[in-house]
């Protein structure tokens, strides 16, 4: 290496030792401040708009003791309505089941030749895919329209390196957490997480890929934690052309009979 190119380099490297150091200019908010009661309202005025939804998605999920990747025709709509049936990936077979009518719910194992029933609460969600959710909670998660705690306070703060909103709700309820894209006119739920009044997390969720079905943003894929975070559930929510939101639903499609004679499942 000749002395000329052992100089540029020498000089190269020393330029990029100060932008190195140099600190990145913070991004500032494009819109004004948004108050507490302006994200309350848009949150609440969002979940108003989205009340079902059906989709032919892919999980990543527990069956039973099992970890499973696969198909899983899903449907839920406001009002503890939701429809699950988990297709093998081998050949597109029911595997299991599990329906809420707005009243109670009904789980059928084909593998294990075994069902349950009782009533719709957040135990009917957890017999499907071992995480406690509320059905309608379930359904307004899964839209990327989170429930919001009644009559909160709270802040607003601006992320400057990602450019996103921190909101921290406090109510009866307990705390919410929520980090909003707003850039560009969006309202983009990125992540939310309630705790009780205790600081026991109840539930949490991630979404990222948003798209537009039916003049709507909403996730393209889901991530919900369970409360210990040892449990979790990976949603692909498939082909947005495939995907109806905020449509009429007819009832029967929540109601599921378990075959006669199978044994209890908790057995």
């Amino acid at each position: 290496m000749t002395r000329y190119h052992t100089a540029m380099r020498l000089a190269w490297l020393a330029v990029m030792a100060i932008l190195a150091g140099c600190p990145q200019s913070a991004m500032k908010r494009p819109y004004p401040d948004p108050t507490v009661a302006q994200i309350v309202d848009r949150l609440g005025t969002q979940q108003a708009a989205l009340t079902s939804f059906v989709a032919d998605s892919n999980m990543d999920y527990w069956l039973g003791d099992q970890r499973v990747k696969g198909e899983v025709l899903v449907m839920g709509e406001v009002g503890a309505k939701v429809r699950f049936a988990a297709l093998s990936p081998a050949g597109g077979s029911t595997m299991a089941e599990m329906a809420c009518d707005g009243t109670n719910f009904v789980y059928v194992d084909h593998q294990k030749n075994c069902a349950l029933a009782g009533p719709c609460d957040q135990r009917s969600i957890a017999q499907f895919f071992h995480i406690e959710l509320a059905p309608d909670d379930f359904v307004h998660l899964a839209l990327g329209t989170p429930p919001v705690l009644a009559s909160p306070t709270g802040s607003v703060t601006w992320d400057d390196k990602n450019g996103t909103e921190k909101v921290v709700l406090h109510g009866a309820g307990g705390t919410e957490r929520l980090t909003i894209d707003m850039k560009h006119g969006r309202f983009d739920v990125l992540d939310c997480e309630l705790l009780d009044p205790a600081g026991k997390v109840q539930w949490s969720v991630a979404n990222t890929d948003f798209v537009e079905v039916g003049g709507h943003r909403v996730p393209g894929k889901t991530r919900f934690r369970s409360p210990d975070q040892k449990e979790d559930l990976l949603v692909e929510w498939g082909d947005p052309g495939s995907r109806k939101i905020d449509e009429a639903l007819a009832p029967d499609k929540f109601k599921l009979e378990a075959p006669a004679g199978l044994p209890s499942c908790s057995k």
